[in-house]
């Protein structure tokens, strides 16, 4: 290999095509880790070091573009919404924040029990309930994806799935902030 350009696609393709993945949703997490340390060991800067400086700065970019693409794929959240811009269904969770009214009674719900929670056993029911709808609404997004092929519609289930990650973090806060007595 004499040039990180000529062993890898190029540099703009899809984190998909740089992986050798097919583009769905559902992915293995193995396959994702063993491809990002080939693509590494084949992009590292230290194998350019006798092309000189700029096959380095080559070989650098290499692995930041990379780190990015591992970072976006083993996230499920991350790879959902990659792919609803990759099918046209852009996210836009700063533009788009309509949900709809069951998942807003939900989330207000929730949000009561965890103020209100009185001990961490009432603070794990609720993190057990949240990973629950986190759990669906994955497979929500894998079945409209992979299968009906409805990125629009799984777009609104990345936008859910932005709310449940972030009450998750609330709620995992909390439970490490209380004393387990």
């Amino acid at each position: 290999m004499s040039a990180p350009s000529q062993a890898l696609p190029e540099l703009a393709a899809d984190d998909f095509t740089l992986f050798e993945l097919p583009r769905r949703f559902a992915q293995s997490a193995a396959d994702i880790d063993t491809r990002w340390k080939d693509l590494l060991r084949q992009a590292h800067p230290d194998r350019f070091a006798a092309q000189g400086a700029a096959a380095q700065r080559v070989a650098m970019q290499w692995s930041v573009r990379i780190n990015e693409a591992h970072q976006r794929l083993k996230d499920p959240l991350k790879r959902a919404a990659y792919l609803c811009e990759l099918l046209g269904a852009p996210i836009q969770a700063e533009n788009n924040t309509a949900m709809p009214a069951a998942f807003l009674m939900q989330q207000m719900g929730w949000r009561e029990a965890l103020d209100e929670a009185p001990v961490l056993a009432a603070l794990e029911q609720l993190h057990d309930e949240v990973m629950q709808a986190r759990r669906e609404a994955l497979q929500a997004c894998e079945s409209l994806l992979d299968v009906q092929q409805d990125a629009p519609a799984a777009a609104q289930h990345v936008r859910s799935l932005m709310f449940i990650e972030r009450f998750l973090r609330d709620v995992e806060t909390r439970m490490d902030s209380m004393d387990p007595r």
